[in-house]
């Protein structure tokens, strides 16, 4: 399945050429995998590395970063702030926005903002990150009111991805059509014992997508006539450890659900590893769905939610950088398309 791309237009008409989105968009790939192919750099399949140079060639794209670096005044940086450093989401991200960078001649900074406390200190006027970059994408770190206001008053540029704020340009998806997706899926395979595998962030932390997307899930049982059981709501913190753990947990009740979804593809991997502790596999007892189309997920047969990783941080970078290239921002949300991807790990009940 070819991931839903995403095309600059305005970008093109301004640099008077194609962009790396337009080439992406051509070869069916992401713009991190045409960065990789014209970097020569590893990891790109050798046919998909020719079909990007040739489509490449055919547009007459070519990445001139020294041509941006003319004395502006400004670093020519930008950061990008995750919450988890090792993260598959973030790499990913992380990646889509690096292409960003290697196309327009932007050095990117990456750093980890695991807490409130690094938040503030990531802030703070006195941190040296104000100097160092001209522009921030916050990637589901949360930002509050006091925050939007520090960042506003510094003339900060600011892009988010996951959270939205009332002033700045964000990315990502519709996380509650997300947790709606997933559970109508099972639902219409006949299961009315539901499990989710998500998480209960700290009011502290504010991260949104585990609420927006048992949201989604509250709303698809209650469609169906289903009445949610807490019971088999469990945190599994975002990694493949905390999936197993929940999973253990799930198949312990009195009454064990037949269907699990889980938030994120790393804690469905960490549930599939439970069931194999206990002599079970999906779907011979148990139906799994995951979010995100994890690389892995196609590997271990994962019926899960997709979406495009990279172009979130590729799109991110791309808004992040027009504002700094003069444009006028907006504080518009751009979603992303998602899409299940029936695999081996679901069945009837």
């Amino acid at each position: 399945m070819t991931a839903p791309l995403i095309k600059s237009d305005h970008a093109t008409s301004k640099r008077g050429g194609a962009t790396i989105e337009d080439v992406a968009l051509a070869a069916g790939v992401s713009v991190a995998t045409v960065s990789r192919a014209v970097r020569g750099l590893p990891n790109v399949a050798v046919a998909t590395r020719e079909k990007v140079s040739a489509i490449a060639e055919q547009l007459c794209y070519r990445a001139d970063p020294a041509a941006s670096r003319l004395a502006t005044g400004r670093s020519r940086s930008i950061a990008v702030a995750v919450p988890l450093l090792s993260g598959w989401y973030f790499s990913q991200v992380v990646a889509g926005a690096e292409a960003i960078c290697a196309d327009t001649g932007y050095d990117m900074v990456v750093i980890g903002v695991s807490n409130a406390a690094a938040r503030r200190a990531m802030l703070d006027a006195a941190t040296s990150i104000h100097r160092r970059v001209d522009g921030v994408i916050f990637v589901d770190v949360p930002l509050t009111e006091a925050d939007v206001d520090n960042l506003l008053q510094r003339g900060r540029r600011v892009v988010t991805i996951g959270g939205s704020t009332h002033h700045f340009p964000s990315v990502g998806i519709d996380d509650v059509a997300v947790g709606d997706l997933a559970t109508s899926h099972l639902v219409k395979l006949g299961h009315v014992r539901i499990g989710l595998i998500g998480d209960q962030p700290s009011d502290d932390e504010r991260f949104v997508v585990p609420s927006l997307r048992r949201a989604g899930h509250l709303r698809a049982l209650a469609r169906s006539g289903i009445e949610a059981d807490p019971t088999l709501q469990v945190a599994g913190s975002f990694s493949l450890a905390g999936g197993r753990i929940a999973m253990h947990v799930l198949a312990e009740l009195p009454d064990p659900p037949t269907a699990v979804w889980a938030m994120s593809d790393e804690m469905a991997f960490g549930a599939m590893l439970a069931l194999r502790d206990l002599g079970r596999s999906a779907p011979h007892d148990l139906s799994l769905v995951g979010v995100d189309d994890h690389d892995l997920s196609v590997v271990v047969g994962l019926t899960t939610v997709h979406q495009s990783v990279s172009d979130h941080g590729s799109r991110a970078a791309r808004l992040l950088i027009d504002q700094l290239d003069g444009m006028t921002p907006s504080a518009a949300r751009h979603d992303g398309e998602i899409e299940l991807i029936e695999r081996e790990t679901c069945s009837t009940p």
